[in-house]
């Protein structure tokens, strides 16, 4: 695909050690190298046995026209599994699509034109969809590149394209033909504001202030069992609708009026009285009204009793004719309308305030109604064990996210409702016998088709011979779209000549990986497990990969009505890109997180380190040495464990535990090579063995971190390994496209390399202390514990002239340091005793029973959650004493 101008696609000069590190112009020189190279290009064989090559099946957003804080943590963290697969493996893809079909794209171009869709033509305003979406894809895709993804741009597709159009009309065909869909009228949940029908994914519980209102309904008949009942709705402009009232079978307080009638206040219709188990006999009187439609029971109960249908509610929440005074009203406007006259009729009889879980639409935020329509679904109430076991067969990261895909399909209440009343669109390839409403459905060959335009691929009905149809109008589902983007990835088609579905790209199938947010587990995933395996037999992906929501400092959730979201923009424009990819590195995978400055300011400190050590390397030691013989035992010890961090690695890359494998490759880089070894280095700098070790580990430390860094690594790469003269061609040996280390198998005693590493540490940090220059020599030091064959590296480094290893510990005696007193307990037990506890501990009147845990203090006995006991330990005999983790050191 075409990328987007940036002000400068080549390499001025070649990448130097020299100076500082710029990560600005580094950063914007690299994107566009990568991309001018093809560098992340898959360049696997069309026809390879099948799921042979690392795919990832990348979320395709919507195309809202902005790039927010998840979008660039959870596109960063693809990118962690793609570069890394990449070096370890070769061959990866790494695709991108944009999701511009359905209601988000409509809803972008009303919000970009400041128009409404239902004002135009459906082709017009079609067509505006497009143009809109084309200006934000672009910007998209320069943000995205702005990040560093390594991303296949070559690999790229849009929702609404003829290629992918043909892929969701056939998947439409595959169901159609094995049963697996059907067209029904039938209650649907609405969306007024979007006016079309939603399936039950779309909507959400949101807390919305309301009114619990008590109306009374007079009883009819000749003997009625008494005047009038009571019930409680927090939707009182339904009362047109209602047909029926009920009474749960066991309440034995309202068993007199089941079978009696009732007339609705008002409206003055009647209504008959049913028992019903579903009532909830504990929720206001018992006694519950039936409206077509309130909710989910009321249409159970419309499907079970076969009562009559009374449409008081149009498809722009608008009340109908059949609501007498109030038609044309709004449904708010309705329901204060309606109280107020029912309280002046006398009907009202309490109304307070309560706080209650409403039902929206989870991209408008309106609250959902339920009508009667025709609409087509996807059969999956009778496969959720299935659906279920595909989740199980699976690898989930983390594992607990397994639960809220288990979760979702036990609480499937709807079939997957598919067709949507929208302008925007994939067309479904249907058309209508103009007589019998049998459904003619468009031949495989002839797709992508739009039944508005085209005609149907037979001139008379099969079921009664008309010659007159009429095409669907309806449009496809955005989820049934995305729901099938490992199929699009793959180049699933029908093959005509075999008649059956191929792939392209069998080499893709199943996915390896599924990387997306918990918020859409019901919604992506779910759906796509539906279609794929529906439609191969086949999971579509091996592993998912879960990851959570970045909050704010406050770890509250970001949105621009509480004004506390953070502009990914202003970050990029204040910080590296490495440095923010760093922060992306800091949470578990699947845990939400606060967004904080100091993870990415400490990303800009390790890019400093790295760029300073890599120019110490560079001068310490030649860019290509030869390994000698015999490696000396300090840089033996440093292979040996850079060789274990290389594992730690690999595994946690495996894993997707990015966090841990940063926090351990910082540690180990920052602490042992940069603050130990490069000092050890600076001493040793003649040694062969010294300068091919700091040549393997800085390599090797480079790689490493090329995944998470790989801006700042590719310069530095570029300017110590690679050095090509030709600086400003596309063709380049990129660090990415190198394989991933491997354990070199160095051995060595892994231990005294640690405690050599401590005791040169805690030597440097005396001499610091006491502001002697780091090369001051050291009289006598004697050190108990595991150094054996690294004497001689502490002693050179550390000027110390007569170093000596104890065989026993020296005498150190121990003793209590200090006493803390929980007084947010203590103070609450003991009252105005606290204040002798105090003075006799600082007299030291007291015992400490180590053996029973207690402290016996001021005629009173502490047990152990009410202190804690500091100890310190001293040696009394000459010179000084120092202590590390393993090791104890003597100055004298």
């Amino acid at each position: 695909m075409d990328t987007p101008e940036q002000e400068d696609n080549t390499i001025d000069a070649e990448p130097s050690l020299e100076g500082e590190y710029d990560p600005a112009e580094a950063e914007r020189r690299w994107q566009q190298r990568w991309v001018d190279a093809k560098t992340y290009a898959y360049e696997g064989e069309p026809g390879q046995d099948p799921n042979t090559t690392y795919a990832i099946d990348t979320p395709p957003p919507t195309v809202s026209g902005s790039l927010h804080m998840g979008h660039l943590y959870g596109s960063t963290l693809q990118d962690f599994a793609a570069r890394f697969q990449r070096m370890a493996d070769g061959d990866v893809l790494f695709p991108f699509g944009y999701d511009d079909n359905g209601i988000a794209s409509e809803r972008l171009t009303e919000e970009e034109l400041d128009i409404r869709h239902q004002d135009y033509e459906r082709r017009e305003f079609q067509q505006l969809c497009r143009e809109v979406c084309a200006k934000y894809e672009e910007q998209f895709t320069e943000k995205m590149q702005s990040l560093g993804s390594s991303i296949d741009w070559d690999h790229t597709y849009k929702t609404i394209e003829p290629r992918v159009q043909r892929i969701s009309q056939l998947s439409f065909i595959d169901l159609y033909e094995k049963g697996r869909e059907y067209r029904k009228k039938a209650p649907a949940i609405w969306c007024p504001e979007c006016e079309t029908a939603i399936s039950q994914v779309e909507t959400e519980d949101d807390e919305r202030d309301s009114y619990f209102n008590d109306i009374a309904f007079e009883m009819r008949g000749e003997n009625p069992p008494r005047e009038e009942f009571v019930i409680s709705t927090t939707r009182p402009e339904l009362l047109p609708a209602c047909v029926s009232v009920f009474v749960h079978p066991d309440d034995e307080e309202n068993q007199d009026l089941v079978g009696e009638t009732a007339r609705v206040p008002i409206f003055g219709h009647e209504v008959p009285i049913i028992a019903d188990d579903r009532v909830d006999m504990e929720k206001g009187s018992g006694v519950v009204m039936c409206c077509t439609f309130g909710d989910q029971n009321d249409i159970e109960w419309y499907q079970v009793h076969d009562l009559p249908l009374r449409v008081a509610i149009d498809e722009t929440a608008t009340m109908t004719d059949l609501a007498d005074d109030y038609e044309g009203m709004s449904t708010e406007e309705a329901r204060e309308a309606i109280v107020e006259d029912l309280e002046d009729a006398g009907f009202l009889r309490d109304r307070r305030e309560i706080v209650h879980d409403v039902g929206v639409h989870e991209r408008c935020d309106t609250p959902v109604e339920y009508r009667v329509s025709k609409q087509w679904y996807v059969e999956i109430l009778d496969h959720k064990d299935e659906y279920l076991e595909a989740g199980e067969a699976m690898d989930w990261y983390p594992e607990k996210m397994f639960t809220r895909y288990q979760h979702w399909i036990e609480g499937l209440e709807w079939d997957w409702l598919i067709s949507r009343q929208r302008d925007s669109g994939i067309p479904f390839p249907v058309w209508y016998c103009g007589e019998c409403d049998h459904p003619i459905i468009a031949e495989k060959e002839d797709l992508p088709v739009d039944p508005l335009s085209d005609d149907p691929p037979l001139e008379r009905c099969p079921e009664c011979s008309s010659e007159e149809f009429e095409a669907e109008e309806d449009v496809f589902d955005t989820w049934a779209t995305s729901s099938l983007t490992p199929l699009i990835n793959a180049g699933w088609d029908w093959d005509e000549e075999a008649e059956e579905f191929t792939m392209a790209n069998p080499e893709l199938y199943p996915f390896d990986l599924r990387p997306q947010g918990h918020d859409i587990i019901s919604f992506w995933l779910f759906h796509t497990i539906v279609k794929c395996y529906e439609h191969t037999g086949e999971v579509p992906f091996d592993a998912t990969l879960i990851n959570g929501h970045v909050l704010d400092e406050n770890r509250e959730k970001m949105s621009k009505s509480r004004g506390n979201v953070v502009e990914p923009a202003e970050v990029l424009d204040e910080y590296p890109v490495d440095a923010v990819r760093f922060w992306a590195a800091s949470a578990a995978v699947g845990d939400d997180f606060p967004y904080q400055d100091q993870d990415i300011v400490a990303g800009e400190k390790l890019l400093r380190k790295l760029w300073n050590a890599s120019k110490l390397v560079d001068h310490l030691a030649p860019a290509d040495p030869e390994e000698p013989a015999d490696l000396e035992a300090i840089d033996r010890w440093l292979l040996a464990e850079l060789d274990d961090t290389v594992e730690t690695l690999t595994e946690h890359f495996e894993h997707y535990e990015f966090a841990k494998a940063r926090n351990h490759l910082r540690t180990f880089f920052w602490n042992t090579f940069c603050d130990d070894y490069l000092e050890i280095a600076k001493t040793r700098a003649d040694s062969a063995s010294t300068q091919y070790t700091l040549w393997a580990a800085h390599r090797t430390f480079l790689l490493l971190w090329a995944p998470i860094l790989p801006h700042a690594i590719e310069e530095i790469w570029q300017a110590r390994y690679a050095g090509s003269e030709d600086t400003g061609a596309a063709d380049f040996d990129s660090i990415h496209t190198e394989a991933w280390p491997e354990p070199q198998g160095h051995e060595a005693d892994l231990e005294a390399g640690e405690t050599a590493m401590e005791v040169i540490s805690a030597l440097r940090r005396y001499k610091s202390e006491k502001q002697l220059p780091l090369n001051a020599e050291l009289g006598s030091v004697s050190v108990y514990g595991p150094l054996e064959g690294f004497e001689d590296a502490v002693q050179s480094v550390m000027q110390v002239q007569e170093l000596t290893v104890l065989e026993e510990e020296p005498e150190i005696a121990t003793k209590i340091g200090s006493i803390d007193l929980d007084y947010s307990t203590l103070g609450p037990k003991y009252g105005a005793k606290v204040g002798e506890i105090d003075s006799e501990i600082e007299s030291e009147n007291y015992e400490v029973d180590d053996e029973e845990g207690v402290l016996r203090v001021a005629g009173e006995e502490l047990e152990a959650d009410l202190f804690e006991v500091e100890y310190e330990r001293t040696y009394s005999g000459d010179g000084e004493m120092i202590e590390t983790e393993s090791a104890v050191v003597l100055l004298e």
